[in-house]
Order: C-alpha cells, then sequence, then structure tokens
C-alpha cells in the first residue's frame, strides 16, 4: 500500500491498465444486500477506493463516499468521477478503513472493497464496521491474486515464481509489501471472521479453481482476453513492482535491449511456455484472477 500512497505512483496508469470488475458481480453483491428484505439504499462506501473504479458502479445508492489514505488516489479517483455523468452523490473522505469517524454510528447501508481489504486490520475494521453499519446492512470485501491462463496452465508456475519467487533479479517476491500479499494470496482463509454478536450470513466465496481442495470454489467471474502490450502495462501497475524499481533503478534502462527489463523478461518466459507445449504466442492472451468475497450482513 505505500507504493499506491507517493506521489510518483502512476495513478493514471493504474485507473487504465488494471483488469475491471464484471456487472455480475455487482448484481451478486445487490441480491445478497437485499436478501433480507431490510435493507437501505441510501449510503454506501468503497473503502480504499483507489481511482473509483468501484464507487462509480455502486448506482442504486443515493450517496457514495470514496474513502482512501493516499492523496493521489483520492486526487484520481475524483478525475474518475468528474468525467461521469453519475445519478448519485460522491463524495470524498481521506481516512484508513479501520478509524471512520467521519461517519456516525448506524449511518451507512451497506460498504464495499476491491482489491484493498489485504492491507486493513482486521481486528479494528470489524468493530469499526459494526459501528457504522445500519441494522440489516451489510459488507463485501474482495481481492484477486496472480492472475492464470485457462488455456495454458502449465504458465501458472511461470506466473507464481515471478509473483512470489527469492531470486531478487527476476523475480518480485521480496518486493511485496506484508503480510498484505500473503493475505491475498491465500484469499482471506487467514482473515478471522468478524463477531457473531454483530454479524451474520458470513461468507467467504472463491472463485476459480486456485486452490483444488476447495470443492466448492464457483466459476470464475473475472478475465480479459489482453495483448502482450496489455499485459505488460498490467505488470506495470504492481505495487511489488514499483518497488523492485526503486531498489533497482538501472533495470529500467534495460528495456528494449537484449531480455529487457524484469517485466519483458517475465513475459519473455510467459511466450517460450507456450512454445514449449507447441503452440505459437498469438497477438493476444486469454487470462483471468481468481477472486475472494468476504460478506456479511450486521445484525
Amino acid at each position: 500500500m505505500a507504493s499506491f500512497a507517493k506521489p510518483s505512483f502512476p495513478t493514471s496508469k493504474y485507473a487504465s491498465d488494471r483488469p475491471t470488475y464484471p456487472q455480475e458481480l455487482y448484481q451478486f453483491l445487490y441480491n445478497f444486500h437485499k436478501k433480507s428484505g431490510k435493507a437501505g439504499w441510501d449510503r454506501a462506501i468503497d473503502l480504499g477506493c483507489g481511482t473509483g473504479q468501484v464507487l462509480t458502479e455502486l448506482t442504486p445508492f443515493k450517496q457514495v463516499y470514496g474513502v482512501d489514505a493516499s492523496d493521489v488516489m483520492l486526487a484520481e479517483a475524483k478525475k474518475t468521477v468528474e468525467k461521469l455523468s453519475l445519478p448519485q452523490q460522491v463524495r470524498f473522505v481521506k481516512s484508513t478503513a479501520e478509524n471512520l469517524a467521519y461517519f456516525k454510528d448506524g449511518s451507512v447501508d451497506m460498504i464495499f472493497s476491491g482489491q484493498a481489504a489485504h492491507w486493513f486490520n482486521y481486528d479494528e475494521l470489524w468493530t469499526e464496521l459494526a459501528r457504522i453499519l445500519k441494522p440489516n446492512g451489510s459488507f463485501a470485501l474482495w481481492g484477486y491474486s496472480e492472475f492464470r491462463s485457462p488455456k495454458y496452465p502449465s504458465l501458472t508456475p511461470i506466473v507464481v515464481e515471478y509473483m512470489l519467487g527469492t531470486d531478487p533479479e527476476n523475480t518480485l517476491g521480496q518486493y511485496w509489501q506484508q503480510p498484505g500479499r500473503r493475505i491475498l494470496d491465500n484469499h482471506f482463509l487467514d482473515v478471522p471472521p468478524p463477531s457473531e454478536k454483530d454479524f451474520a450470513d458470513w461468507q467467504l466465496i472463491i472463485t476459480g479453481p486456485h486452490y483444488p481442495n476447495i470443492t466448492d470454489s464457483k466459476p470464475v467471474i473475472m478475465k480479459k482476453r489482453i495483448s502482450w502490450k496489455g499485459l505488460d502495462a498490467y505488470c506495470r501497475t504492481m505495487s511489488g513492482y514499483h518497488t523492485y524499481q526503486e531498489q533497482n533503478p538501472l533495470d529500467a534502462s534495460r528495456q528494449n535491449i537484449g531480455d529487457g527489463d524484469i517485466i519483458q523478461r517475465f513475459i519473455k518466459r510467459l511466450k517460450d511456455g507456450i512454445r514449449a507445449v507447441g503452440d505459437e504466442p498469438g497477438e493476444y492472451l486469454d487470462i483471468d484472477w481468481p477472486v475472494a468475497i468476504m460478506m456479511a450482513r450486521r445484525k
């Protein structure tokens, strides 16, 4: 998270080159929210709103708040909102997720968080969400880890090695901020559920065949056909890559020279992996992301 908060972080590239969430995800979350028959639709919060990708989709609510601890992310989110004609009122609050003093007790109908929840302190977060949610209000927090190629499962070890390996020159393993990355890579299985005194209908849903021993995982919901140039751009939005860059400043000068910089070397390994199974890399690669969703309802 520290990388995202730095003024040097390319927030506009993060906004344009990251994958988006499908409408079926939002509809699934809305259906969960209204399941009790007593849920309200007045006020929603997007925790760790980043560049505003999620908050601009929360159109069923009359008022939406984007909350983030980073000035640079809030500035980008405001630009995102200004480009759109949204039916609801959008406001921004600079705050951590664990200290939402701006919001009164029992004042919020639903809380969302996309690809930020692995940074939270859950001992504090659950208490704060219980405080500000209305009775029958709900929360939905989700995140995704390393991408997969459904056509070429043999690429998975290459992706995992690049993301989590120990080679300081060719992998990002030591450059992620922890424990957040470990929490995300284990799909929130390490997160303690909120108190049953405050919340009901706790669910941890995992989509995609990331963990073969989880027999009730749901079908993939987040996928994309991406060009190799687009994959390169996506890899450059990762916080681990930006920490790598800071600690290995000469690597950037290797772009398009020899095997290239760390990302170009990684993509070359992916293409070589496709050739190893007898295919030639095409212009596009179909990829998907395993997604984990944590949901519960305020009693």
